[in-house]
């Protein structure tokens, strides 16, 4: 065991942020020593961006794909700061090209997320081209000296990488028990028998917990698929994977339900078995928590023994209640199975012998779904399936690129000193909705004028040469440590970074202090307008839409359900594919009913029914889920000929009525057939049958049940 001091040191002071960090504070280290030394002060503002540009692009992955990011980088980098450079020297040339460099980093989006990134870090390397350009400078000055920048951080971020290969990954894996553990306690509270009236309310913070944990889902997916692309896998890079499936079994299970929750609360209401419930669900909450905790301080879990307790208990009580012939009894046995399941994962995590159980396994099943579009002849396609106005990333790109040619407008027709400082702001305060845009709006101004104060106050010390080096090197690495979780300190501390950096070269903090606040808010007011009257979101939200996906998904996902009960138990990639558009699908529907709950009052539409189309959606997904998390009894299913015969041919014409709702052309008569096939066939063959078949046939007619409200839904405009 390590000392309690390296524990705590490592927890709270080597944590993912502070290692984030690190490449930034020991770059701009090197940049501030390579200034000082070589008397070139006024080179430093050019060097600094350089090496935040290269920080913004920083992507994880393992140490080859590290260098071939880095030279890409680099390469985009010269192109974008040489092109800039150029335009500039044409005065009028930069507003065209930095337009179209706009709108297609923007439609890089529709390839992937990576891309993406280095991408907006090319934009920015134009603009800070900009920010370091004089008329008197070499074409090629700035260009170098940001490139060196970038450099210098990527071969430091490589070290850093070096010395700690593993901690970013294990720390989205830590994320995702972590948010596994939220949504387990928001689960619990389900189960609370003195709060049974705000169904609704507790429906719609699932909903943002389950939001969260496929945020938390895909981080964690994205770390471990560019370590496993190695030929030989590091045990640790296994174990990671282990855990990270056991997440996705656990989340299946806790996203199931296996009844109608009022009438479940209402036959529970005087006994202790919903408490039983809420204090298991409490407890393998608490647990999920713990195993972030121990992979955060690189421990081994143990699994605590007091959920097993708790389900031991839990299945006496149930023994009991059956015995006094207490209703919807084999839905309340299903729910302990899950919870029995969910415990049965959190404590094999514990298990020292399934270290090497993932290794083992065929190379097919662990396969993870890819982050970005890897073959040319598939980009473009994904990208021209987005150019059109109901896609949020389209217009996106288009506004901004509007926004882009109006602030470079304004600077070369008023020739505004440094007023690309305009163009910088509306390029960060523009996000791809009217909420983000309001929320990023108001932390950026507050950040700017607050840096402007505190940064001013400096120059009244008269600082060395040396002083000012080391604030910028502390303001940068302040900046990367919040740029994250607080954009309001980050702004704040990048403001101080500029007006010190303004100075060395300079040009004098005084002089930019007015113009950096009027630019800010020039940038900001336009980047509001932009979003607030150029095609604005709630001109195109369509909460039908995004239903009709969530339908026609969860549709596939339980077709996948069907075929692998039906055909035998695997844990296969078109599987996981399938489940994951289906959670990918409700999640795109949860933020659109977020965004029109956030849009400006006199332009809401449909928010009275919204979070009770939203509550159903997920009751669909849930009643699909545990279908799902019965998988593994498929061959204890086909055994019975009569059950297999009217469950298999039902589950195949529910799963096309839902197809059949999405798309509009839905026949409600079947519903009524099936229903009453099904009802009969349950009460002939009720003691024939097995309690597992039963269980699927109820979980049939739940989802059923909901066909109808589902079509009314979509027929709402």
């Amino acid at each position: 065991m390590r000392p309690k001091f390296l524990k705590t040191l490592s927890f709270n002071w080597l944590n993912t942020n502070i290692i984030g960090t690190l490449p930034i504070f020991f770059a701009t280290n090197l940049a501030a020593l390579t200034v000082w030394q070589l008397n070139i002060s006024e080179h430093t503002m050019a060097l600094v961006l350089g090496i935040i540009a290269g920080g913004l692009s920083d992507l994880d992955n393992r140490l080859t794909g590290r260098l071939k990011n880095l030279f890409f980088t680099l390469i985009a980098f010269a192109i974008s700061s040489l092109s800039s450079q150029l335009a500039l020297s044409y005065g009028w040339l930069f507003i065209p090209l930095i337009t179209i460099i706009t709108f297609i980093v923007i439609m890089l989006g529709a390839i992937g997320q990576r891309y993406s990134t280095i991408a907006f870090g090319t934009l920015l390397v134009a603009i800070y081209t900009t920010l370091t350009y004089t008329p008197q400078s070499t074409w090629y000055g700035n260009t170098l000296l940001i490139l060196f920048g970038t450099l210098i951080y990527g071969l430091v971020a490589v070290i850093v990488y070096l010395c700690f290969p593993n901690r970013t990954m294990q720390e989205n894996i830590a994320q995702y028990f972590d948010a596994l553990s939220h949504y387990l306690q928001i689960k619990a509270d389900f189960f609370d028998p003195d709060d049974t009236e705000n169904l609704p309310a507790k429906q719609l913070a699932l909903a943002k917990a389950n939001i969260a944990v496929m945020s938390a889902f895909d981080k964690a997916r994205v770390s471990l698929f560019y370590r496993l692309r190695m030929q030989h896998r590091h045990l640790r890079t296994q174990k990671m994977l282990r855990y990270y499936f056991t997440g996705q079994e656990i989340w299946e299970r806790a996203s199931s339900s296996h009844s109608q929750y009022v009438a479940l609360f209402n036959e529970l209401q005087n006994t202790d078995l919903i408490f039983r419930f809420q204090r298991l669900l409490e407890l393998q909450a608490i647990a999920c928590q713990q195993v972030a905790t121990a992979l955060r301080h690189n421990e081994h879990y143990q699994h605590p023994n007091r959920g097993e307790r708790v389900l031991l208990g839990l299945t006496q009580s149930l023994a009991f209640h059956r015995e006094k012939g207490i209703k919807h009894f084999s839905q309340l046995h299903s729910i302990a199975d899950n919870l029995r399941n969910i415990e049965g994962q959190l404590a094999q995590l514990a298990d020292n012998h399934s270290n090497q159980e993932i290794g083992k396994k065929p190379a097919k099943s662990a396969r993870l779904i890819a982050e970005n579009v890897s073959n040319i002849r598939d980009m473009i396609p994904a990208i021209r399936s987005q150019c059109h106005f109901g896609s949020p990333l389209f217009r996106h790109a288009v506004r901004l690129s509007i926004v882009v040619f109006v602030c470079s407008l304004i600077v070369e027709c008023f020739q505004v000193e440094q007023g690309y400082w305009i163009l910088l702001t509306a390029i960060l305060v523009c996000q791809p909705n009217y909420s983000a845009t309001k929320t990023r709006l108001v932390q950026r101004v507050i950040g700017t004028i607050l840096g402007v104060v505190v940064g001013l106050s400096f120059n009244y010390l008269s600082p060395t040469l040396e002083a000012q080096l080391g604030l910028i090197v502390a303001s940068s690495s302040l900046f990367f440590l919040f740029r994250t979780n607080n954009y309001s300190f980050s702004t704040f501390f990048v403001t101080i970074q500029v007006l010190i950096s303004f100075d060395v070269v300079g040009v004098g903090a005084d002089v930019a202090m007015l113009p950096r606040i009027i630019d800010t808010l020039i940038g900001a007011s336009l980047a509001w307008l932009a979003v607030s009257y150029l095609w604005p979101d709630w001109k195109y939200l369509n909460l039908q839409q995004s239903l009709k996906n969530s339908i026609k998904e969860n549709a596939n996902y339980l077709l996948h359900i069907i075929a692998q009960l039906q055909f035998g138990y695997r844990d296969q990639f078109t599987y996981r594919i399938a489940r994951r558009s289906a959670q990918n699908a409700l999640a795109t529907l949860s933020i659109t009913v977020s965004n029109m709950l956030s849009e400006p009052k006199k332009y809401r539409s449909t928010t009275k029914f919204a979070p009770n189309l939203l509550g159903l959606s997920y009751t669909l997904m849930s009643y699909i889920s545990a279908l799902g998390a019965h998988r593994i009894a498929s061959h204890e299913l086909n055994h019975h000929i009569e059950f297999a015969a009217i469950f298999f041919k039902h589950a195949k014409q529910v799963a096309q009525l839902l197809q059949q709702i999405a798309s509009g052309n839905f026949n409600p008569s079947k519903i009524n057939e099936i229903e009453q096939q099904l009802q009969q066939f349950e009460q002939q063959y009720q003691t024939e049958i097995d309690e597992k078949s039963l269980v699927l046939l109820q979980q049939l007619r739940l989802i059923i049940q909901l066909l109808p409200q589902l079509e009314e839904f979509v027929g709402k405009e």
